[in-house]
């Protein structure tokens, strides 16, 4: 019979490392998500990242006239347009 060997330490870090990059990920993926169905459903919340990161909307934006729903952008600014006459 064949002694044991021990396994190597790298391949102890290497799976080690593999599994916190997967919840890593995964942590990542839920947050991004939660901030996409966040923007979607709430108008007040577009405003907000509008007024402090401009660019995140405009991705925003963009993925939606991609995937087919055109007309956020233009109902947002006109909606947004009205609260600024009516202050």
């Amino acid at each position: 019979m064949l002694p044991k060997t021990p396994k190597p330490a790298i391949w102890k870090f290497i799976k080690g490392s593999a599994k916190t990059l997967f919840v890593l990920e995964a942590v990542c993926f839920a947050a991004s998500y939660g901030v996409y169905y966040r923007m979607n459903t709430n108008r007040e919340f577009r405003q907000h990242i509008h007024e402090n990161y401009p660019f995140v909307l405009d991705y925003y934006y963009k993925i939606g006239e991609i995937v087919g729903d055109s007309t956020v952008r233009q109902s947002d600014a006109s909606y947004w347009s009205a609260l600024k006459k009516s202050d």
